[in-house]
């Protein structure tokens, strides 16, 4: 696999000296490497989604852009990100010989929203969309965590990344059960390549009782399809209110932890690592960490 993380610092910084009429192309032409494998999702504007998804404001000028970018290149978190995803993939490469992926992922990194809670707040400052094979987006706004923590995030889109050239994801079939593995692994896969403190916060943040509630709601409707019903269950209420869905009783980021939860009993029963199994159906893995799924 090739790996290109794009030198989106120097085309954000250019793109701050454009009038705010020029930005939205300036802006489009620093998401173009995702839009090839994102096509899939159909004619969807990378600008609005980067709007939508926390991404900085291209509509008005703000003091706190250019010093946040010079954070981030003092912080060397581009070439962090590549070292990140290098060490991850032949990780994954070497544990899973012959798994298939794309040839050359595209890994595009932009500046977030200070403003947006959901990034700040609900997400500690950082996150990434990655089961397009062959793209990574990632989204940051420069706090402590998620200067340290971004090359993590980079690495668990990768395992997303290389699992959905392999796993088929229908957006009429995906059933949540698929969706709350695929976080668990990829979660356990950055333990796996650091340590717990790795681990996003989403993910360690539910314990106790708490947690237990949440997963016995979660695997009750482990078989629920469809990429509509999704968000409740594995972002929890808030995230899935501020994506336009109903609530269903579920903290924040429900469906991470219950994912790692499954993701561990599964690991244990088999004595596989979370990089061999990346490609592993979500039922198997469920069966083999005792939740039971229709037939």
């Amino acid at each position: 696999m090739k790996i290109v993380v794009h030198d989106t610092a120097s085309a954000m910084l250019d793109l701050l000296q454009h009038p705010l009429q020029e930005r939205p192309d300036a802006l489009r032409d620093i998401l173009s490497p995702l839009r090839s494998a994102m096509s899939v999702t159909g004619d969807a504007d990378l600008v609005q989604m980067h709007q939508l998804g926390s991404g900085f404001r291209i509509d008005h000028d703000d003091r706190r852009y250019l010093p946040a970018l010079r954070q981030m290149q003092d912080a060397q978190v581009w070439s962090r990100i590549e070292d990140s995803l290098t060490t991850a993939w032949q990780r994954i490469d070497a544990a899973a010989p012959g798994t298939a992926h794309a040839e050359t992922l595209d890994v595009v990194l932009v500046l977030g929203n200070p403003d947006d809670d959901h990034l700040t707040t609900r997400s500690s400052g950082y996150f990434g969309l990655g089961g397009f094979p062959g793209a990574i987006l990632l989204v940051m706004w420069p706090t402590e965590t998620s200067l340290a923590r971004i090359t993590h995030a980079a690495a668990h889109e990768l395992h997303h990344n290389v699992r959905y050239a392999n796993v088929t994801w229908n957006p009429a079939t995906v059933t949540v059960g698929e969706q709350v593995v695929a976080e668990g692994l990829a979660e356990a896969f950055v333990r796996e390549l650091a340590d717990e403190t790795a681990m996003g916060p989403w993910t360690t943040a539910l314990t106790g009782p708490a947690l237990d509630a949440a997963y016995t709601k979660i695997t009750t409707h482990i078989d629920l399809a469809g990429m509509q019903n999704l968000p409740p269950y594995v972002f929890g209420d808030a995230t899935a209110q501020h994506m336009g869905h109903q609530p269903v009783g579920l903290p924040d980021f429900a469906g991470y932890a219950t994912g790692l939860r499954i993701a561990d009993a599964h690991l244990t029963a088999t004595g596989l690592t979370a990089a061999q199994s990346v490609a592993l159906p979500a039922r198997e893995i469920l069966t083999n960490a005792g939740v039971p799924t229709d037939a």
